[in-house]
């Protein structure tokens, strides 16, 4: 069980170095006023928390967290600047760690309540953090992209419980430990 929880974190912190980095460039393409391709993947960042948190429990969801931010902070600053660096790091980092809570407090509720809650929830304080606080003053439809990617992030909220139900097999049991 070690071994396959650390195979699972580490893969988790490399799903979120990967997509953090890449929404933090994406974002700053349009593909209207309303998104940016942004929108379309860092949602995939709430499926790799929860099915973490479904597989080896809050705390190893939380260290996957810290590690994906600390990594993805860096190479955004490289990447796509130190504004939406420092935006997406402390919107990243808040509203995973929101998800994380409302997960734990739902684990033990019918198996896709827990992942779109916790989701949708999540989603909403990322999108008022992370766009207010990297677009605001610089004359960009911001808040179009914000409206527009909150619409997104909604939908493959939905969309990701199919394969988080086929993942939640391959993941191991639920955990019950209800840390958060």
């Amino acid at each position: 069980m070690k071994l396959l929880a650390t195979r699972g974190a580490i893969l988790g912190v490399l799903a979120m170095i990967v997509i953090v980095t890449v929404s933090n460039v994406a974002v700053q393409i349009p593909i209207n006023d309303w998104l940016t391709w942004g929108a379309l993947t860092y949602p995939v960042s709430f499926l790799v928390t929860d099915l973490t948190n479904r597989a080896l429990g809050a705390r190893a969801a939380r260290q996957v967290v810290y590690a994906g931010f600390a990594v993805a902070v860096v190479l955004s600053v490289v990447a796509a600047g130190p504004r939406i660096a420092a935006a997406s790091g402390l919107a990243f980092l808040l509203a995973q760690l929101l998800d994380i809570a409302i997960f734990g407090r739902l684990r033990r509720a019918a198996w896709w309540q827990a992942p779109l809650v916790s989701s949708i929830t999540a989603s909403a304080l990322d999108t008022i953090l992370f766009f207010s606080l990297a677009f605001a003053g610089t004359g960009l439809p911001w808040t179009t992209w914000a409206l527009g990617d909150y619409g997104v992030k909604l939908t493959l909220a939905l969309v990701m419980l199919i394969p988080f139900r086929a993942l939640m097999s391959r993941t191991g049991p639920a955990r019950l430990d209800l840390r958060v």
